[in-house]
C-alpha cells in the first residue's frame, strides 16, 4: 500500500462518520449541546470540516473550499469568514447552525478536495515541510495526520452526541 492509499483510507473514514451521524438527524439533535455546555452536532462537524479544508487547502496550495465554492454565505453565521472554531465561546458554539443536508454538502466539498490533493501525493511528498512555526518544523506527513486525528476525534464526538437523549426525554 502507498503512503496516499492509506491517507485516502483515513479521511475516508471521516466521511463515513460525518454521513452517518447526519443521516435523519433531527433539528433539536442537531443543536443540542450534551450537559447543555458540550458542542453541538453541528457545530463539531462544520468545525471539523473547516479543520481539514484550512490545514489541507493550505498544505496543498489551494483555496479553502469555505470561500472557493461560497460556502461562507450559504452558512451565513455570524462569525468572522475564516473562523474555524477554535477557543468558541458558548455563545459562538449556539450561533453555529445549519440544517444537516448543508453540512454534509459542505463537508463533501472539502473531502471532494482532499481526495484530489491526496491521488497526487508520492511517498517523498510527506516529507516536505509545510510550517516553520515548530521546532521540529511540521512536515506535510504529519499534518496530514494531526488533520486526521482531529477530524476523526470530532466525527466521533458528534455520532456519540446523536445517540444521548435528550434531558426531558
Amino acid at each position: 500500500m502507498k503512503s496516499n492509499e492509506l491517507l485516502l483510507d483515513a479521511f475516508g473514514r471521516i466521511r463515513d462518520i460525518v454521513a452517518a451521524t447526519l443521516e435523519e438527524v433531527d433539528g433539536e439533535s442537531l443543536v443540542r449541546r450534551p450537559a447543555s455546555t458540550g458542542n453541538s452536532i453541528a457545530w463539531l462537524i462544520w468545525h471539523l470540516s473547516r479543520v481539514e479544508d484550512v490545514q489541507v487547502a493550505a498544505a496543498a496550495g489551494l483555496e479553502q473550499v469555505w470561500t472557493s465554492q461560497g460556502f461562507a454565505g450559504r452558512f451565513n453565521l455570524p462569525l468572522p469568514e475564516r473562523d474555524t472554531g477554535y477557543g468558541h465561546s458558548s455563545d459562538k458554539v449556539d450561533a453555529v447552525q445549519a440544517p444537516p443536508e448543508l453540512l454534509l454538502e459542505y463537508y463533501d466539498a472539502v473531502h471532494r478536495q482532499t481526495l484530489a490533493f491526496l491521488k497526487t501525493l508520492g511517498d517523498d511528498d510527506l516529507d516536505r515541510i509545510v510550517d516553520t512555526r515548530w521546532d521540529p518544523p511540521v512536515t506535510l506527513g504529519v499534518r496530514l495526520v494531526s488533520t486526521i486525528a482531529d477530524c476523526l476525534q470530532h466525527a466521533g464526538q458528534a455520532a456519540y452526541a446523536k445517540g444521548l437523549k435528550s434531558p426531558d426525554g
